[in-house]
């Protein structure tokens, strides 16, 4: 991953951008003014709405919209793309924006991140008494305890793995407002592609991601251990709002400590049973201060979970589950003294199997997973519509490395074009 300095001797401020999974589909503002049509604001949420009617637009006549993706591949992706099907364009950019690189719900502070992990069993609530000493399992499992004196003898991390992602089908329902009555359909094109990824780690709270997949679609993301970020074909490079948060991919089993951390607060929800295994659940939230933080405009984040299922026989982490649900506002009608609001809600799960541990210096790491990803829009009064969008990841880790010679800070350093001079 390439990473350039500001200019020496000048201060710098970060120019901090929203980093939102739901924000997927076309740059319409840039469509638009290509096509020669005179709309100048249009905020990212807009372009969602429009991008959700123009794909249920295309599921009934692809022929009329060959022209505006013919624009939208050159815009976003140059000449050498202009014959892309445009569908599994759309499909591979959802895929990226939700499985390539999301973060986990909860914030891991520069304390935690220092400090040993210490658990306490006096003066606190059963449930969550119970689900540290399952924490405190996870970390025998793991390996986390044979380290000596408790000292960290991992500073830094390099995984390299395969993966191949597919977008499953699309399920919409035709309405039913007005006395009409609605039915449901789905459509896809189940459109699949391999990749691979490379991702290092560095403590504290330092990692960079490179994922490629295909044979030209790429995401690049990173953290300083203060800024997150992430650079697409077409978004450009922005930084995450909110508070900083670890990049999910690792606690699917390669991070045991910091998945640790995440659980540290968690309450016990009960048993359940995955496959032939019988877990324990454990179930943290964001706080409010924390999801507020990441609200943009008219989007407001109203909560993200973060579920653990640990095994009951080998204590190792099984599968991973986070919920993500977010409310956008709009104005139905363009007069303002109407006060006719609707609020649309965009809700994503993504749920990770976890497997094929394996002893790596120590510590046990997962090898192989499958991610699932539901995308689901509902709550249009418009429309009375609702969208199911599911998308799966198949996972595999070839190599990992730990304490690598020579990395260092300066590897981490984002792009030059996330800084401006003040002045």
């Amino acid at each position: 991953m390439s990473t350039a300095r500001g200019g020496g001797g000048r201060s710098q401020r970060w120019s901090v951008q929203p980093l939102t999974p739901l924000m997927e589909g076309p740059d319409l503002e840039e469509i638009l003014q290509e096509e020669g049509i005179g709309r100048k604001e249009i905020s990212n949420w807009d372009a969602i709405r429009e991008w959700f009617r123009l794909q249920t637009t295309n599921s009934n006549s692809n022929s009329n919209s060959k022209g505006t993706f013919s624009i939208m591949s050159n815009i976003l992706y140059g000449d050498n793309h202009a014959n892309v099907n445009p569908a599994k364009m759309q499909d591979l950019r959802l895929l990226l924006g939700v499985l390539g690189c999301p973060l986990a719900p909860i914030p891991l502070s520069t304390d935690q991140l220092h400090t040993p992990l210490i658990i306490t069993k006096n003066s606190i609530p059963f449930e969550t008494s119970t689900a540290n000493y399952i924490i405190q399992q996870y970390l025998a499992a793991s390996g986390c305890f044979k380290q000596k004196d408790g000292k960290e003898t991992v500073k830094n991390m390099y995984a390299t793995g395969v993966l191949n992602m597919i977008c499953c089908e699309t399920e919409v329902s035709t309405g039913g407002g007005g006395g009409v009555e609605g039915g449901v359909r789905s459509f896809g094109t189940k459109s699949g592609e391999s990749g691979c990824f490379v991702v290092w780690q560095m403590s504290p709270g330092m990692w960079s991601l490179e994922l490629s997949v295909g044979s030209a679609y790429k995401v690049v993301a990173g953290s300083d251990g203060k800024i997150v970020w992430r650079h697409t074909p077409w978004l450009g490079t922005h930084a995450a709002k909110g508070p900083h948060r670890p990049l999910r991919r690792l606690i699917q089993g390669l991070d045991p400590k910091s998945t640790a951390r995440l659980f540290e607060e968690a309450l016990l929800m009960g048993e359940r049973r995955i496959g032939e295994e019988d877990c324990f659940v454990l179930k943290v939230s964001a706080d409010r201060a924390a999801v507020t933080e990441r609200n943009d405009g008219p989007a407001e984040v109203l909560r993200h979970v973060l579920y653990g299922y640990f095994s009951q026989k080998s204590g190792l982490l099984i599968y991973l589950e986070d919920s993500h649900l977010t409310r956008v506002m709009h104005t139905i009608n363009d007069n303002k003294t109407d006060g006719d609001d609707s609020a649309v809600y965009w809700e994503t799960t993504i749920g990770s199997s976890i497997g094929d541990y394996r002893d790596v210096d120590g510590l046990m790491i997962a090898h192989r997973g499958r991610t699932v990803a539901t995308v689901f829009r509902f709550g249009d009064d418009l429309t009375m519509q609702y969208s199911r969008t599911r998308m799966e990841e198949l996972w595999r880790i070839h190599d990992v490395v730990f304490n690598v010679p020579g990395l260092s800070a300066d590897s981490f350093i984002p792009p030059a074009d996330i800084f401006h001079s003040l002045g």
